[in-house]
């Protein structure tokens, strides 16, 4: 028999069995989902990447000629 596949919580670090018994893996409880969840909200996280050109001129689009 193989030993089941630990991970730690990507918030709290706290080592989780990475099993579909858990329905909030990786996180090790829906507390910590959340928090991250918030992280992501606030912008407190990000992915690097170029910038949306659609997002570069849209301060310019609402203007009234």
């Amino acid at each position: 028999m193989t030993k089941p596949l630990s991970v730690a919580c990507p918030k709290c670090e706290k080592q989780v069995v990475w099993s579909t018994d858990n329905p909030h893996r990786p996180f090790c409880s829906e507390r910590c989902k959340l928090i991250d969840f918030g992280a992501w909200a606030n912008e407190e996280h990000s992915i690097p990447g170029e910038p949306d050109l659609n997002d570069l001129s849209s301060d310019y689009g609402d203007e009234q000629y």
